[in-house]
């Protein structure tokens, strides 16, 4: 990808240098394409003309109640972005985008709670998670890319942000997960959808640097190893790139199968099956859907690393997860019952860097990565007023943890816990048309054993999260 950008580059320093120089007297002209009145449809500067350009701006307060005597942390980010992208040219397209973020207000996210040692959790990766002590002005280019397009399918080079289960934008802060690679979709075969690519860097969620694969896997905390000692593969990891992939297929009507496999070489390989099937009613808009999920992982090789201190993944370790949910949908109501089981086989590992879980029982603010020897049920019920522009979702689930001294089930020392999301949107309109605002309250009650040590329970149970966030776009 480093040929790709460098080519970029020089075609675009190329281009430039012969409007670098301008007589004294002249008009500033480095910004005259805009000035011109292009005829030629089939021309390259009518696409770049042609193209679209959004932006985005975005507020978001945070703050973490936790219990008596532990520290209690907030924050205050304010950021926004544009995105360009041209018309098609040939096939061709390219996009451009970048956002920056500011610290307008927040507690010394770089203290540590004098009983437990730890630091916020959750307010960081509103800014840097690599550099907590940075607050001023934190930007990055996030799309960078140029798609061929053809019928209904593309291939994407460059930059880009994908959604699947294993690396997605889990956008629960300022800004998504970023990637960077070839990225195929296929959308012109019958009933099947295709798509995939290689991977070599991944910018993610609460930073501002692209690190290569192996080297994200760590940015964020990494727990302990199964012995129980500090994990040591932050920096360590040596995977240069990854391989995904995936199809959805649709046998019959109202029936899909996705199959996803995730391929890290020298650390991990998962693979994703689920099954989903809907049931129509007599009612136009009132539809009965189930589904189930089949997750299985294993370590490749070394685990990442020839020392067993340094490895992301025990060698010869795996792990193994099944879930189901059954729910009722209709235009203003949507409930689900959910359930997921991670077995006593090992940890499911996934690099929190990349994206969130794919099971049907998470709930926004945790995960159970990391885990294994897992229950969970989570029931959900969603309500949308659309000639009011409101959205109301409300969840509640219990998840069974092992033990926090279990090392080799429970890597970062997370009591088992019930969990309750409280969300509201609402989408203005008329003079604010573009602005949207979110309320969600999170609330995490313990129901495991802390041992009397504040370190098993600071951000992670006995606690009510807090978020607002508004986003304009245009």
């Amino acid at each position: 990808m480093k040929f790709f950008y460098t080519t970029i580059a020089l075609l675009l320093w190329c281009n430039l240098s012969f409007a670098q120089h301008q007589e004294i007297t002249a008009k500033p002209d480095m910004w005259k394409g805009k000035q011109e009145n292009i005829l030629d449809t089939s021309s390259l500067l009518y696409a770049f003309k042609s193209g679209r350009v959004n932006g985005h701006f975005r507020y978001f307060f945070m703050a973490t109640d936790n219990a008596k005597t532990l520290t209690d942390f907030y924050a205050n980010a304010v950021g926004g972005g544009i995105r360009y992208e041209t018309a098609k040219f040939k096939g061709f397209q390219f996009a451009v985008s970048g956002f920056y973020i500011f610290n307008i207000g927040s507690s010394d996210l770089t203290k540590k709670d004098p009983q437990s040692g730890q630091t916020s959790r959750y307010e960081t990766p509103l800014f840097d998670v690599a550099d907590p002590a940075n607050t001023n002005d934190l930007d990055r280019l996030e799309e960078f890319y140029l798609k061929y397009n053809y019928k209904k399918s593309s291939i994407t080079f460059g930059r880009q942000l994908i959604n699947t289960p294993f690396i997605n934008l889990q956008d629960g802060r300022m800004r998504p997960t970023g990637v960077d690679g070839v990225w195929l979709v296929l959308n012109d075969i019958p009933k099947t959808k295709i798509e995939g690519g290689l991977l070599n860097a991944i910018s993610p969620r609460g930073t501002v640097k692209w690190y290569g694969v192996g080297e994200s896997i760590g940015v964020y905390p990494a727990g302990l190893n199964t012995d129980g000692t500090k994990s040591g593969y932050p920096g360590h990891v040596e995977a240069n790139n990854l391989i995904q992939a995936a199809i959805h297929f649709e046998p019959v009507k109202n029936t899909t199968l996705h199959a996803w496999n995730l391929l890290v070489p020298n650390v991990f390989n998962t693979t994703l099956l689920q099954l989903d099937y809907t049931i129509p009613t007599n009612e136009k808009e009132h539809q009965f859907y189930t589904a189930l999920q089949l997750v299985k992982q294993h370590a490749l090789k070394n685990g990442g690393n020839a020392d067993p201190a340094k490895r992301y993944i025990d060698k010869d370790n795996g792990a193994f997860s099944f879930g189901a949910k059954a729910g009722f949908k209709t235009a203003v109501w949507d409930l689900s019952l959910n359930y997921n089981r991670i077995t006593k086989q090992g940890r499911y590992l996934m690099p929190r860097e990349w994206g969130r879980d794919p099971f049907f029982t998470f709930l926004p603010r945790e995960r159970n990565e990391g885990f294994g020897d897992v229950s969970a049920i989570v029931a959900k019920a969603g309500y949308t007023i659309p000639q009011k522009r409101i959205k109301l979702n409300l969840a509640g689930g219990y998840f069974k943890l092992p033990d926090v001294n279990n090392t080799t089930l429970n890597k970062y020392g997370l009591p088992s816990y019930i969990q309750i999301n409280a969300d509201i949107r609402y989408a203005f309109v008329g003079f604010f048309q573009g602005l949207d605002a979110q309320l969600l309250i999170v609330g995490k009650m313990n129901q495991g054993e802390l041992y009397q040590q504040a370190k098993y329970e600071i951000n992670k149970v006995n606690m009510v999260l807090y978020n607002f966030v508004l986003n304009y776009h245009f």
